[in-house]
Order: structure tokens, then sequence, then C-alpha cells
């Protein structure tokens, strides 16, 4: 009988589930940036929804209960890590190679870099607030924080990209044909 609760749930849910299984491991690997984590994150947090698909009360906030529990997986991925003194320590290898890719893509990988120097906690929180577009009270419950938290941790981020950012774009800018825009 139980078999049948689990796998005979809806299959709006196990659909909902496969269609987020992109966003999640999007993110994961934005926390992370190493793919093969990000896969098992990913894998874990999908795992875990699925065998607690009865927690979920309000099905308009599924997203963010997916999210809650990837932030979960992450956390506890980190603590069975104990030999890692502090996650905010984390040196993430830098991907960028802007010699081998347009303009674009070296931007991209310019704000991928300057994202993975972020404290985990500031990365966490731009990348669900401006890359997956939850609002601050959603963070708030994914991670487990207070709002306030959250707009402090994002404030400090984009500050931290802003000052990242800037100058590399500007000393860009000084090569012909290469244009800066300032988006406020």
């Amino acid at each position: 009988m139980e078999f049948f609760n689990l796998f005979g749930q809806s299959r709006e849910l196990r659909q909902a589930l496969e269609l987020s299984r992109v966003r999640l491991y999007r993110m994961a690997y934005a926390w992370c940036h190493n793919a093969a984590l990000a896969d098992d994150l990913t894998q874990e947090a999908l795992t875990k929804a699925l065998r607690k698909s009865d927690q979920l009360r309000d099905p308009k906030a599924r997203d963010a209960w997916l999210f809650s529990i990837l932030a979960n997986c992450f956390r506890d991925h980190f603590r069975r890590q104990r030999d890692m003194d502090d996650i905010d320590d984390l040196d993430l290898p830098d991907e960028a190679t802007p010699e081998s890719h347009s303009c674009t893509k070296e931007v991209v990988d310019q704000v991928r870099a300057a994202i993975a120097r972020l404290p985990e906690g500031q990365r966490q929180v731009v990348t669900l607030v401006d890359l997956e577009g939850f609002s601050y009270v959603e963070v708030a419950t994914i991670l487990g924080v207070p709002i306030g938290t959250v707009m402090s941790r994002l404030c400090r981020a984009r500050n931290a990209l802003r000052a990242l950012l800037v100058p590399q774009l500007e000393r860009q800018n000084t090569a012909p044909g290469v244009a800066l825009r300032r988006i406020k």
C-alpha cells in the first residue's frame, strides 16, 4: 500500500519535480561550483521531496519548499564534511577563461567568479533573489533565517559584487569598441 502512495501520487507533483530539476541543479551549482556535487544535491533534494510530499501543504509554495529542501541538503553536506573549518572560507575554483571566450562570455564568467567569492550566506541569498526571482519572504523561508537577515545579506552581496565587478569592467572599457553601461 505504501508503494502505491509513494508512486501513485499525483502526476502533477511528479511532473513539477521533474521540471524543477534544472532550476535546482542551477542553484546548487551556483552555491558549490562543483558539477558532481550539484547533481548529488539536486538528486538528494528531489528524493526527499518525493518522500516527504505529504508535508507540502500549499501547492503554490512548491518552489520555495523545494529550494528549502535543497538548502538543507547543502547545509547537511557541509555538516558531514567536518574537516572543513568554515563554509565561508571556501576557495572555489575560477572557471573564467576570458581569452578563449567572447566578450559576453567574459562578463558572464567574471560575474560567476565574483559570486563564487561571496560568503555562502550571501551567495545563497543573491542567487535566490536575483537569479531565481524569489521574494525576500520566500528566501527567508527557504533558508530558515529572518527576513532582515535576507535583506542585509543581499545588500552586502550586491555591494561586494559591485566592488568586485565595476573596477574590472572599467579596466576592460579602456579597450576600443567596448562600452560599459551602468544600470541602477
